[in-house]
């Protein structure tokens, strides 16, 4: 079981190391394609290499569990990045940013309303208060470009809890029995069925003479082969093993990726705040994670005075 544990921990620390790094991939494509065009293109050719990688049809049993997979992928796939990135023509980068990281937030709530699988610990809380002040530290990075844009930051706002019904549909997909690649690859359908429509709404274009720049597809290979087949398999993975909640606060990392990659790539510069920010979001991820339950500490520290208290006065 521990074994497990650590494969799910690794699983949830692999997909954020590559969802870290896909902004900048698809910064790069933005200068060629618009946002559905990648977000098509991503996801079909995700769908090709799971259906080479495990060609085995899934056989599913119950028509709520073909409901189950539908909503997930239109949840997870469709609606998320959809919303996501009409929110950034909207307002900043950087609100969305501090926005995504809600999360686990969402997830928690949602988990316990719906699953009744996990408590409500005072370490998540805790933990999110002390990863969104450093998630706001990296993003703003000591600027005074904060602005509230209201349609942009209410869509970004949908998009995370959309992100959050998926991390439940996801929980109750896995109890389910079925191979993870194979319900990869049942979600992946359903997004790329529902997107359809929205190809003709946002005006889509094929023009695949496009890929014939190395850098293109380069990157939109990465953002299919890792960000969108691999990364989906081993985030279902890690919330089969963890659960939604546990796998959720993985996320608080991914402003730290994106931060190291374009230092690394776009040869941009960390500062104090950066700094700071980085090991805030760190301490509330391990405090999320904890096991300690603060709650029951406090407790039994209370009744400890008590006691105390008693002994005294009888000895009085």
């Amino acid at each position: 079981m521990k074994n497990k544990n650590t494969a799910g921990h690794l699983s949830a620390l692999i997909t954020i190391l590559i969802w870290g790094t896909t902004f900048i991939a698809t910064k790069i494509l933005l200068n060629n394609f618009s946002p559905i065009d990648i977000l098509f293109f991503r996801f079909v050719i995700g769908f090709i290499v799971l259906i080479v990688v495990y060609p085995y049809r899934l056989k599913v049993t119950n028509k709520k569990h073909e409901l189950t997979f539908a909503c997930a992928g239109l949840c997870g796939v469709t609606l998320y990045y959809l919303l996501e990135n009409i929110a950034l023509t909207f307002t900043m980068a950087s609100n969305v940013g501090i926005i995504s990281s809600v999360v686990p937030f969402f997830t928690v709530i949602l988990t316990y309303l719906f699953l009744k699988e996990e408590p409500l610990r005072i370490n998540f809380f805790i933990g999110f208060v002390i990863a969104i002040t450093g998630i706001f530290l990296i993003s703003f990075n000591g600027t005074s470009n904060f602005h509230l844009n209201p349609l942009g930051d209410l869509l970004a706002i949908l998009a995370t809890l959309i992100w959050a019904i998926y991390a439940v549909l996801t929980r109750k997909i896995s109890n389910y029995g079925y191979h993870t690649i194979q319900t990869t690859k049942r979600v992946f359908f359903y997004g790329i069925l529902f997107m359809l429509p929205a190809l003709f709404l946002f005006d889509f274009q094929l023009k695949l003479e496009r890929f014939a720049n190395p850098v293109s597809l380069f990157n939109i290979l990465f953002l299919g082969l890792g960000a969108s087949a691999l990364c989906f398999i081993t985030w279902n993975y890690a919330v089969k093993v963890l659960g939604a909640v546990k796998t959720s606060v993985y996320i608080y990392v991914v402003p730290i990726v994106t931060l190291f990659t374009s230092i690394i790539v776009l040869h941009e510069q960390i500062t104090y705040l950066t700094a700071s920010g980085t090991i805030l979001t760190l301490a509330g991820l391990f405090i999320s994670e904890s096991k300690i339950n603060l709650k029951k500490k406090g407790e039994l520290a209370n009744e400890y005075t008590q006691k105390i208290a008693s002994c005294t006065k009888n000895d009085l």
